[in-house]
């Protein structure tokens, strides 16, 4: 049904349209879904995707859908309402459909701009754990980039105690020497906290790590959440994590999470984070929220993943582009659509104004 959204706010609309949300048991029958493809998290269920993608793999896929905007603005410009409205519309119309959105991050959902669930009747529900940290992945990724971090200081600070045979003798390991002016890598979370962009780490003794200037950045800009949007499955994901640059060592050559040793880990936390998580329309169609990195400083996309099990469970399946046009759709075309293959049937741009504009048959 449709809400008053001139006298109902974005959370009672949700509050309301949750009243008759599906249970996960419900989406399995809805969806044709076997019961160990779906990993129920309270009122809401991880899709496991490689499941659902081996059963499937044969089915045609279905329609690809983007959406994008010009002139994006500090509050959000729209992309996540005409997503979800046209999920809505389409679903209206009785098509078999679906989507794929990027999760919020705390920072904006704390700021100014506030959540990135849509608005009005074309609103993703339940809008509260959507806000909140859904179901854990950017906590997870969290602490797979922190704990890079954790072992690069500690890597920093044994160099510096022990030499060389010493350190092959207790630690196991051969030296790196990084060069502590040329550490890529901070540490992140989920807010946006000026005051820890620039600090001073390691202050104290021997046994407190290194002393050098370090920064924390917000946990979607983690390079950890750019790999999540692209890979393709575990395998990938543990490649890709054991290739990050942390430093460069005093010759200039690249430091990785490999040589610390560290990747295998760091895929131990996010093993759970390439499952999508599966979410309702405020009319109650489904649509999977899955990664969520910035455009500005990374791909600004939701999943590969998320794309490739919705292409083959939905005859027309949606997604959006972080920021503008030309940010997150350049960068939707030459990384999300080089990396999946499949191309977008249809183009969506949404501009200041609230005009609406097709582009039909995009050609990548």
């Amino acid at each position: 049904m449709a809400y008053n959204a001139v006298e109902m706010k974005d959370w009672q609309i949700s509050e309301a349209a949750e009243v008759n949300m599906k249970t996960p048991e419900q989406w399995r029958d809805e969806l044709g879904l076997q019961k160990d493809e779906m990993l129920p998290m309270g009122r809401l269920a991880k899709l496991d995707f490689l499941k659902i993608f081996n059963r499937l793999q044969n089915r045609p896929d279905g329609k690809y859908i983007e959406v994008t905007a010009i002139t994006p603005t500090p509050l959000g410009e729209g992309k996540s309402t005409t997503s979800v409205g046209l999920m809505e519309g389409l679903g209206k119309r009785g098509k078999n459909v679906g989507g794929a959105l990027r999760q919020p991050s705390g920072g904006p959902t704390m700021n100014v701009k506030g959540t990135a669930a849509g608005g009005g009747n074309a609103l993703i529900i339940p809008m509260t754990e959507f806000s909140l940290g859904l179901t854990g992945d950017i906590n997870d990724i969290m602490n797979a980039h922190n704990l890079a971090m954790v072992a690069l200081t500690a890597r920093m600070q044994h160099e510096r105690n022990y030499n060389d045979e010493q350190l092959a003798r207790l630690t196991k390991m051969r030296r790196l020497d990084v060069d502590p002016t040329r550490v890529e890598m901070g540490w992140i979370i989920d807010f946006c906290v000026q005051s820890l962009r620039n600090i001073i780490i390691g202050m104290g003794g021997r046994t407190d790590g290194f002393m050098m200037q370090s920064k924390f950045g917000i946990a979607v800009g983690s390079e950890c959440m750019a790999i999540l949007s692209i890979i393709k499955d575990l395998a990938d994901l543990k490649t890709r994590l054991n290739n990050i640059t942390v430093a460069f060592d005093k010759s200039g050559k690249p430091v990785t999470t490999g040589d610390l040793e560290v990747g295998n880990a760091m895929t131990a936390f996010m093993r759970n984070t390439i499952n999508p998580t599966l979410m309702s329309t405020a009319e109650h169609q489904p649509c999977m929220i899955h990664a969520g990195p910035f455009a500005n400083i990374a791909v600004g996309q939701s999943s590969i993943i998320a794309d490739r099990i919705g292409l083959k469970m939905f005859d027309y399946h949606v997604t959006e582009s972080g920021f503008a046009a030309d940010i997150g759709f350049e960068k939707f075309w030459n990384v999300k659509c080089r990396h999946h293959h499949p191309r977008p049937q249809d183009a969506w741009r949404r501009t200041q104004g609230c005009r609406w504009y097709r582009a039909s048959r995009c050609v990548c």
